[in-house]
């Protein structure tokens, strides 16, 4: 059963989302909230595995409601941010504190039902347009701090690191490296383990905020 919490400051969001949630046998709306301190104050409370969060809310927004669920350890919730468009402002912000992934509020019963799945999951759920567009963002800045768990992965566990940065699934990183997926999975889990990462999406982020892998529109 995967829990979920649905943060939006529009009723009409928040029910929407929660009646489709309950049409799935393995899902179960744990509760709603419609500001960032609510949705804090009620994912504490009562530990769902993934967050819908709103971007725009009132006094706390999203992003810092994210930080603070975020920096909770390996035990928070996964968040998934709700956007109205692709190319939300707030893509490069929401990913550094901490988000799993984007979601178009607009989205399909099935396309919601995939989403928090895979979010549950610890995977990755990165739009092609949000990833051109997170990609150029660090383009723009640059590096920004060297990770010093970068050091502690060995090279096998850095060649994955890179591909994971890529886009790379498991199942192109083992034809790639010629390797069985269940190889990369517990390659991918070690990376994740060393640096401290809870999940893919986290990855890819710090691969490119150190260094290790650098936007092709940089050269």
């Amino acid at each position: 059963m995967i829990r979920v919490v649905i943060a939006d400051d529009h009723l009409v969001v928040r029910t929407g989302f929660a009646e489709l949630l309950d049409t799935q046998p393995d899902f179960e709306v744990a509760g709603t909230a419609a500001d960032g301190v609510e949705a804090v104050r009620i994912c504490r409370e009562l530990a769902p595995d993934v967050v819908l969060m709103d971007v725009r809310m009132p006094g706390m927004g999203g992003i810092e409601a994210t930080r603070q669920l975020a920096g909770a350890g390996a035990d928070g919730p996964r968040v998934l941010i709700l956007t109205t468009f692709d190319l939300d402002e707030y893509v490069y912000d929401a990913l550094r504190a901490g988000a799993s992934g984007f979601l178009l509020k607009d989205v399909t019963a099935e396309r919601l039902f995939d989403a928090v799945r895979v979010i549950a999951a610890g995977e990755a759920l990165l739009a092609p347009a949000v990833t051109k567009r997170l990609i150029s963002e660090f383009a723009r800045l640059g590096p920004r701090s060297e990770a010093p768990a970068l050091s502690t992965l060995t090279p096998r566990e850095t060649q994955v690191l890179r591909l994971v940065a890529e886009g790379l699934s498991n199942p192109e990183i083992a034809a790639r490296l010629v390797v069985t997926e269940e190889t990369v999975k517990t390659h991918v889990s070690r990376v994740l383990n060393k640096m401290g990462l809870r999940d893919r999406t986290q990855a890819v982020v710090a691969a490119y905020e150190s260094g290790l892998v650098v936007p092709r529109s940089r050269s």
